[in-house]
């Protein structure tokens, strides 16, 4: 087994909506590239060999079943879990945001956002701007004991793109949100990676989430990918959109869940 960290070429510009995603990936450097990769807690098999490639500024959302192997893939991106076999090569800057903010009580926004980097001007520049762009600039000295949940998850994700990842690895950012910030923060999210462009793994049980932000999809069961699909639909998208409510049900029928119903309004 083998886990590589690699840097990547620097990114051609490019036009993202005068393009497919096949064509997009055509002309991109790879990302991430994982060959035969295993992976078994006990005799129970979770990875079983799997290949997939993601690159740089493809926004690449990961569904399944729970208790499939998601949060397992996305730890062996991060490097908090070794492969059983197989090679997985990913960039040197990389981070994680998480379902919780996992901000530090005892620091203050600003703080929070710059944590573990060395203490200078430029770092403090870097981390106003960050805390800019999530539209929190007013935040810098608030606590986080004084956020709302959105505002402390726009804090993670500054705290992130502050380092200026090549990968960046979402493990339902959204989940513990109210519906109305949830949109919010996957527009948010839109319009960043489409900024920075770092290759994106989103791990959720969302799936009009993944629908409304993904180039491709990926269904994980069964130890492999069920279902690996390029969504070439143009942005914004419209969740009653027909084009959108097909990927929905596309998707909603290999989770097992609408097979005998057309899609109602409630998301499941």
């Amino acid at each position: 087994m083998n886990t590589t960290e690699a840097p990547l070429p620097s990114l051609a510009a490019r036009e993202r909506t005068a393009t497919t995603a096949a064509e997009r990936r055509a002309g991109s450097p790879l990302a991430v590239s994982l060959r035969g990769v295993r992976k078994s807690f006990g005799d129970k098999g979770v990875l079983a060999g799997i290949d997939l490639e993601i690159t740089r500024g493809e926004f690449v959302v990961l569904l399944g079943p729970s208790g499939t192997g998601k949060t397992t893939l996305l730890r062996l991106l991060s490097g908090l879990e070794p492969p059983d076999g197989g090679d997985v090569l990913v960039p040197r800057q990389r981070t994680v945001v998480y379902q919780e903010p996992r901000l530090i009580p005892s620091k203050r926004v600003l703080s929070n956002v710059s944590v573990g980097q060395q203490r200078s001007r430029a770092t403090r520049e870097n981390a106003k701007r960050a805390l800019t762009e999530v539209n929190l600039a007013d935040k810098q000295r608030a606590w986080p004991a004084t956020l709302s949940g959105g505002e402390a998850q726009r804090v993670a994700l500054a705290r992130a793109l502050v380092r200026e990842p090549e990968l960046l690895l979402l493990d339902e950012p959204f989940a513990a949100l109210d519906a109305l910030t949830r949109l919010q923060m996957q527009d948010l999210v839109g319009d960043l990676v489409a900024r920075h462009r770092p290759a994106v793994l989103l791990v959720t049980h969302d799936v009009d989430e993944a629908v409304r932000l993904a180039d491709r999809v990926l269904i994980l069961d069964n130890g492999g990918f069920a279902v690996d699909v390029d969504i070439d639909l143009p942005r914004p998208r419209e969740r009653n959109d027909p084009e959108s409510l097909r990927y929905r049900a596309t998707f909603l029928a290999q989770l097992g869940v609408g097979r005998h119903s057309p899609p109602d309004k409630d998301n499941s």
